[in-house]
C-alpha cells in the first residue's frame, strides 16, 4: 500500500482507535451532588422544615461543612458567618451539617442549636445532625467522599461549583476565611 493512501485513509482511522479510551478517560462523568435526581431531603437545625437539597442548591455555589458543637474548631463558626455575609450577595450558600461522627456534637439538638445560634450568631443554613463518615454516611456525604475525600475530623469544608461538583476539600485546621479557601469560593462565584 502506497503511503499516500495510508496516509489519507488508514491514519485517521488508526487516530480514532488509538486516541478514543483515552480522550474517554480524560472528562469523567461526575454526578451533581445537588443534581435534580439526587433527592436529599433534610430537616433544618431543631425546626421541623423538611429542605430538599436539589432545589436549595442547584446551580449555586456552595461551601459544606461537617460541624460540631464541642469541638476545638467550633469557633469556626465566626468564620463560616463572615463568609456567608461576604459573598452571599454573590450566590455563595453556606451549608453545616452537624454530626456526632467524631464524638463531639451535642446529645440534645437544642443545645446544638443554641451553640450554632445563640453562641456564634449563625444565619447560614444548619441541618439536623447526620452521619457523614463510613457506610452509615448520608448520602450527600457518601457522593462527597466519592468525589473528593470523607470528612477526617469536624468543620472539614467542601467548595462545591455551580455544576454540584468538588472543586476544593481543607481540612479542620484550615479556616473557613484562610485565602486558600476564599480563592476557591471566588473561582466558583
Amino acid at each position: 500500500m502506497p503511503l499516500d493512501t495510508f496516509r489519507r485513509h488508514l491514519l485517521p482511522f488508526v487516530l480514532t482507535i488509538l486516541c478514543a479510551p483515552a480522550l474517554a478517560d480524560e472528562s469523567p462523568t461526575v454526578a451533581p451532588i445537588f443534581g435534580q435526581g439526587s433527592g436529599y431531603e433534610l430537616r433544618r437545625l431543631h425546626a421541623d422544615e423538611l429542605v430538599r437539597l436539589a432545589e436549595r442548591y442547584a446551580g449555586q455555589p456552595v461551601l459544606v461543612v461537617n460541624t460540631a458543637s464541642h469541638c476545638g474548631f467550633t469557633r469556626q463558626f465566626r468564620e463560616l458567618e463572615v463568609v456567608h455575609q461576604t459573598y452571599k450577595d454573590r450566590g455563595l450558600k453556606v451549608a453545616g451539617f452537624p454530626s456526632d461522627d467524631f464524638r463531639q456534637e451535642a446529645d440534645d439538638e437544642a443545645k446544638t442549636a443554641e451553640v450554632c445560634f445563640q453562641n456564634f450568631g449563625v444565619t447560614f443554613d444548619m441541618y439536623a445532625p447526620i452521619t457523614v463518615t463510613g457506610e452509615a454516611a448520608h448520602p450527600l456525604f457518601r457522593e462527597i467522599a466519592r468525589q473528593s475525600s470523607a470528612p477526617t475530623w469536624n468543620f472539614h469544608k467542601y467548595v462545591i461549583d455551580r455544576n454540584g461538583r468538588v472543586v476544593a476539600a481543607f481540612p479542620s485546621r484550615v479556616k473557613p476565611d484562610a485565602p486558600e479557601v476564599l480563592k476557591a469560593i471566588e473561582r466558583v462565584l
